[in-house]
């Protein structure tokens, strides 16, 4: 039996099992798709990848990739989450332009460490599978600039229905998310009332509005449905910091909303784009380990764990 079909232990998605041989109702794209590019590896377009990337044990967690029905296909995750804990919280784990590759799947278990039942989801498979692609530039043309908000908020919208299927607390709902992944964290904590707090991690906080991407961070921050704590490089070229400071003046400027007020930015001295990416050359450690015992200890201060 496969690794795939080995995490396959909901019944009402064994018949997926079938797409993987030619039968079930996923076409052969999809299928394609579900075999995975980058199934405990990394994606090419992220190479070369450092050996100082982190891996965190699986013991306790049961971890794992499975399908999300988001109602016209199905949709690959990684999950992970303490063995034999009931009601975990869950944390949506949003992913770089990269896709849910091993670095992402390491963070789900760190989360899964401290208590969470963390999910990220292959969001972009509607459109390609990041991992197959060789440049950044290859992943910006034939997914990044294809994706639309409004389907991205759905999706995320029946992970967190799955997480709940799968006997985790709802109502203790986070999301957080890096790079990317980063910037839709503000916009899902503005979309979803269930969400109870964010961590968006280095995410573009302004843009050009398209009929795919209509707002922005700094245009939902009067929006915010829970407070979102902002995780920024100093030495970030691709986030200039003048924008950090437009996204602070917005949050300020919410007066009615008290989301929007217990929201904060924190910018970290000499850190770059992708700080906390362990995997890649512009990862610091100082920061990085200083940034995410701020994410647990915002997280906790929310009662998620």
């Amino acid at each position: 039996m496969s690794d795939i079909e080995n995490h396959i232990t909901n019944h009402e998605h064994q018949e997926h099992l079938k797409a993987l041989t030619g039968g079930g109702k996923m076409p052969m794209s999809r299928r394609t798709l579900l075999k995975g590019f980058t199934a405990g590896g990394f994606a090419a377009a992220a190479s070369p990848v450092l050996a100082q990337a982190i891996t965190t044990p699986s013991d306790g967690l049961e971890e794992g990739r499975v399908f999300v029905d988001v109602g016209d296909d199905d949709m690959f995750a990684y999950r992970a989450y303490p063995k034999g804990k009931k009601n975990a919280p869950v944390i949506l784990v949003v992913p770089e332009i990269f896709g849910v590759h091993a670095y992402l799947e390491d963070v789900c278990r760190r989360f899964a460490q401290a208590g969470f039942y963390a999910l990220a989801p292959e969001i972009f498979f509607r459109h390609s599978e990041p991992g197959q692609y060789a440049t950044v530039a290859a992943i910006l043309e034939n997914v990044i600039a294809k994706m639309d908000d409004k389907q991205v908020m759905a999706d995320l919208d029946k992970c967190v229905e799955f997480a709940g299927t799968e006997g985790a607390d709802v109502k203790k709902l986070a999301v957080t998310g890096f790079c990317w992944g980063g910037r839709i964290t503000w916009l899902y904590a503005a979309h979803q009332p269930a969400v109870k707090a964010g961590v968006a991690w280095y995410g573009r906080l302004v843009g050009a509005k398209t009929e795919l991407t209509p707002r922005h961070p700094v245009d939902v921050a009067a929006q915010l449905k829970a407070p979102v704590l902002g995780l920024y490089g100093s030495e970030d070229s691709s986030i200039p910091l003048d924008t950090v400071e437009q996204m602070r003046k917005a949050l300020a400027a919410a007066d009615n909303n008290p989301f929007a007020k217990a929201s904060s930015i924190t910018v970290f001295d000499k850190a770059q784009h992708g700080f906390h990416a362990d995997y890649r050359p512009t990862y610091n450690s100082t920061a990085a380990k200083q940034a995410y015992n701020q994410a647990l200890e915002f997280l906790r201060g929310k009662n998620l764990i």
